[in-house]
């Protein structure tokens, strides 16, 4: 029994250093210490709270990052383990000519867009989703900036849960989360130097089908939509986008501030 002891203990340590590590990679203190756009949409929620920060540096100027992450989750795909949380489907290798700009009210699995400063970030926003018995809330936030001659990428997740559960659903998430993030990150940016070194031909030649590299559903401002029909409850975002004032009749609204996402 003493051995069996230690040997929990001995993985509870390495557990909790792994995942320290995960929900951290590649950040240093003072990105970790920054303020985030929408860091203050949790603000007032529950005490058991994660915020996750990673980055990552990137050989392209942020002009050629921002496409990347605006069409992220947009109908590209998530650039993670396309296996795992993309149906199978290849996440884009190329900037896809079909994918609209960035819109506030566009809403897919990880909720719905609810800040853009274009050049710079973006933020979704999920106000509520059920996870291992607990009320979860969820911010996504992608932040790029130059350093020397090429970009520096920082992503901040950021949850709260509310729950008998709540603390076991943070865990169970700080966990998945750090594996699918910190491969998002390599992913970006192993395709956006790819295609800084200039090749010529499209390793995903896209066909046209809304659905190609994206298995869950995107529901775009303008009405438009791509990725599989009811897939991962972006019609659920999208009606908590109109019920926050980013939509007006389903539609997106002009009079909106891009940066700030005030009306």
């Amino acid at each position: 029994m003493v051995w069996v002891a230690m040997f929990l203990a001995l993985g509870l340590v390495c557990g909790s250093i792994l995942l320290r590590w995960g929900t951290r990679w590649g950040s240093t203190s003072g990105e970790r210490a920054r303020k985030m756009p929408g860091d203050e949409y949790l603000e007032g929620g529950t005490r058991a709270r994660v915020a996750m920060t990673r980055a990552i540096s990137i050989g392209a100027p942020p002009e050629s990052v921002w496409p990347w992450i605006s069409q992220l989750g947009r109908g590209a795909g998530w650039y993670s383990y396309d296996w795992l949380d993309n149906g199978r489907k290849i996440s884009a290798w190329h900037i896809v000519s079909w994918i609209p700009e960035p819109r506030l009210g566009d809403a897919t699995a990880i909720g719905y867009l609810r800040h853009i400063d274009t050049g710079r970030s973006v933020a979704w926003w999920l106000d509520g989703g059920n996870f291992l018995g607990s009320l979860a809330r969820m911010v996504t936030c992608y932040s790029i900036q130059a350093e020397g001659q090429g970009t520096r990428l920082i992503s901040r997740i950021s949850a709260d849960a509310a729950g008998p559960t709540a603390y076991i659903t943070l865990l169970a998430f700080r966990a998945i989360d750090s594996i699918m993030a910190c491969r998002q990150l390599t992913g970006l940016r192993d395709r956006i130097q790819y295609c800084q070194e200039g090749h010529t031909s499209l390793r995903d030649p896209e066909t046209g089908d809304r659905d190609q590299y994206q298995l869950y559903e995107i529901l775009y401002a303008n009405g438009d939509r791509a990725g599989v029909a009811g897939k991962e409850g972006g019609s659920k975002w999208r009606q908590s986008a109109i019920r926050d004032g980013m939509l007006e009749d389903g539609k997106y609204k002009p009079g909106i501030d891009e940066e700030s996402g005030a009306i």
